[in-house]
């Protein structure tokens, strides 16, 4: 028995790692088809497809919903076009500052988010715009915080290609608007796409740099920590799962997209 404990050793912490991390996501699964007996009652009563077939029961919630998809959309846009240009130039380019430029990229990153986000408030509140709080100081924040993300993610994915292959377009009388269309650029994508994914991610789950700068205004995550104070409805456990789904389908539709890449490279 330990002779097979010690060959197995790194399968079964694998397994135990899977299992800890998926369970919380079952039960969210689970409860999007519970019938509770009470509203803030978090046990399996009964099945039910009344959940689904009603995602916007509570109008409120559909309200906070639409507010974080929107802010997550506009957010990312904005974060993944200036981090790609920003990765673009201290990846590429030698400028003065560049070092200085580096190290206060991770700064968004490494500080806690409640000072961000205090930081945010003092300087609306200084800049006048205390009374304004709400969509656009939300989306100034989210920028801010996706940006640094951004940045790191595309300047990884620059740093860790090889040049090579541009040198060969050069060499093949390619134009440098063509080399970075038709070979650099698609080199770079994934990064993008990924860092774009990530940004979204952090802009629709993010709560702390939210409530401190939102105003009147309520987005998803402030909608559930709101409603858990009185009961929370089970189609959040719906609008959950639905995340869930989508990111099953990103992640499967690029891993599926890279076979068929790699089959006709062969």
């Amino acid at each position: 028995m330990t002779a097979w404990l010690r060959e197995r050793m790194v399968l079964l912490l694998g397994l135990g790692v899977l299992a800890y991390t998926f369970v919380p996501i079952a039960v969210v699964v689970l409860m999007s088809f519970n019938e509770p007996a009470a509203r803030n009652v978090y046990s399996f009563d009964g099945f039910t497809l009344h959940n689904w077939a009603n995602i916007c029961e509570d109008a409120a919630m559909c309200e906070a919903l639409g507010l974080s998809l929107r802010i997550g959309f506009l957010a990312t846009l904005v974060a993944t076009v200036l981090g790609t240009l920003a990765g673009f130039a201290l990846v590429r380019h030698d400028f003065a500052g560049r070092s200085s430029a580096n190290l206060l990229i991770f700064l968004p990153m490494a500080a806690p988010e409640i000072v961000l986000g205090s930081s945010l408030l003092t300087l609306f509140v200084a800049a006048g715009a205390s009374g304004l709080l709400g969509f656009w100081t939300i989306l100034i924040a989210h920028i801010m915080f996706c940006l640094s993300f951004v940045v790191v993610t595309v300047r990884s994915r620059l740093a860790g290609l090889d040049d090579t292959l541009e040198q060969a377009a050069a060499d093949l009388y390619a134009t440098p608007a063509q080399t970075f269309w038709r070979v650099t650029f698609p080199l770079v994508l994934p990064g993008i796409l990924g860092a774009a994914l990530l940004s979204f991610s952090l802009s629709f789950d993010d709560f702390i740099i939210t409530n401190l700068n939102s105003g009147n205004e309520t987005t998803f995550p402030m909608y559930v920590w709101g409603a858990y104070r009185v009961g929370v409805p089970m189609q959040v456990n719906v609008i959950g799962t639905l995340m869930l789904l989508f990111s099953l389908a990103v992640v499967v539709t690029g891993e599926l997209v890279s076979r068929r890449r790699r089959r006709a490279l062969v």
